[in-house]
């Protein structure tokens, strides 16, 4: 088999040839899209699931299908520590850039602009001034506006960044669609700034929408800063692919290079892949090298698999695990120990932790809040941990003891 005509892409956020098994979320975005366009009330929208899922793939996908629509839109990267007003800024800056070639008043972008301006420079009143030399300024060629979006709170003033942005998209009769990856990484006051947000374009019928994307854990995070969020916006759980879109994301590419599948070959790699597409298209890319001829059969994958689980123990799992402290993975370690030999998602309640170690729960906490901090693991229920990456467990249970 030609390793050049490999159509298989495992990559952090990287497009697979075929995007199986999301056609239900492509259809209802799309719904949203068209309801915003006619002035009908939309719940933004927040995609949830474990790391390796597609949750990035998809959320720009979803940003293509706004773009297609001529929607302004901008994306972000959530980092913790980092503040929201900066990466917002430019997001907006971009999407308020791609509606202005089609507003007939420029005096009304550069308004937009003034405010957008003063919202980014603006400083946390909480916080020591930065130095002259680290203030950030914004590539924006208008005079910053006093008295809108500048308060230092970030709650206001990003209601009134959004209200603005709103009113652009209004002029031009589309919308404005911010899209955030890794939103759980958002502090708690940009967290219920956020909300607050949304909350007011909800009610308004504003066109402007949020479409987040985070690990499991992100909507207890948003219900816990304003209650009102479990209704506020549109949970979409990004799972493993069933059999079928499995098989799909597989084949499709491989039937465009004239390759076919052995029956037997694609129970191999649902079986290897778990039916998650990170791993899917991993054991997908590592077959395809390995198999001499088409059709690619169960023996190819055997063959291969163990260079796919190579490649995956060092950069999906093994760059995870060397974040972890000594303390940390000792806490990683136990947990694993206590899930079951197939483990998926499932989460492992505090106390048997500490119970296992002979340690009182208290004393733990740090290792488990670093290590939710560090996104390897996280709390959906109080009193529970689970892994961020599907078969960590199995992964660590293959490591020396230290």
């Amino acid at each position: 088999m030609d390793p050049v005509r490999n159509p298989y892409a495992p990559g952090a956020g990287q497009r697979p040839p075929e995007l199986a098994g999301r056609d239900r979320e492509l259809r209802a975005f799309e719904v949203v899209l068209e309801r915003v366009a006619r002035g009908r009330p939309e719940r933004s929208l927040m995609l949830t699931g474990l790391r390796g899922v597609g949750k990035t793939v998809l959320l720009n996908t979803l940003r293509s299908q706004a773009i297609s629509r001529l929607w302004g839109t901008g994306k972000i990267e959530a980092r913790p520590d980092q503040s929201l007003r900066r990466p917002l800024s430019a997001a907006l800056h971009m999407a308020i850039r791609e509606l202005a070639p089609h507003h007939r008043a420029p005096d009304r972008i550069d308004e937009f602009l003034g405010v957008l301006k003063a919202f980014a420079i603006r400083e946390d009143p909480n916080k020591p001034p930065a130095k002259l030399r680290d203030r950030w300024q914004p590539g924006i060629d208008v005079p910053a506006t006093t008295g809108r979006a500048d308060s230092g709170d970030i709650e206001i003033d990003l209601v009134e960044l959004f209200t603005d942005a709103a009113s652009v998209a209004t002029d031009v009769g589309t919308g404005v669609a911010i899209f955030i990856d890794e939103m759980q990484d958002l502090s708690a006051d940009d967290i219920s700034a956020m909300c607050a947000a949304c909350h007011e374009l909800s009610q308004t019928g504003a066109p402007l929408i949020v479409v987040g994307a985070g690990l499991p854990h992100l909507p207890a995070l948003l219900t816990a800063s304003k209650s009102y969020s479990e209704r506020l916006f549109r949970y979409q759980r990004i799972d493993r692919l069933d059999r079928i879109a499995a098989d799909l994301a597989l084949t499709a590419p491989a039937m465009r290079e004239e390759v076919e599948y052995e029956a037997k070959a694609l129970d191999a790699l649902y079986e290897a892949s778990g039916g998650y597409p990170y791993f899917v298209q991993a054991y997908g890319k590592a077959t395809w090298d390995h198999a001499p001829h088409s059709p690619i059969t169960a023996a190819d994958v055997r063959v291969a698999a163990p260079e796919a689980e190579a490649e995956l123990a060092v950069g999906f799992f093994g760059s995870r695990y060397e974040r972890a402290t000594p303390a940390e993975r000792e806490y990683m370690r136990t947990m694993a120990t206590l899930l079951p030999a197939v483990d998926v998602s499932e989460a492992v309640p505090t106390a048997e932790i500490a119970r296992s170690l002979g340690r009182r729960p208290a004393s733990l906490s740090p290792a488990r809040d670093a290590l939710i901090k560090k996104g390897l693991i996280y709390s959906g229920e109080r009193g529970t941990v689970a892994f961020t990456v599907p078969h960590f467990a199995r992964y660590i249970r293959s490591q020396p003891s230290e």
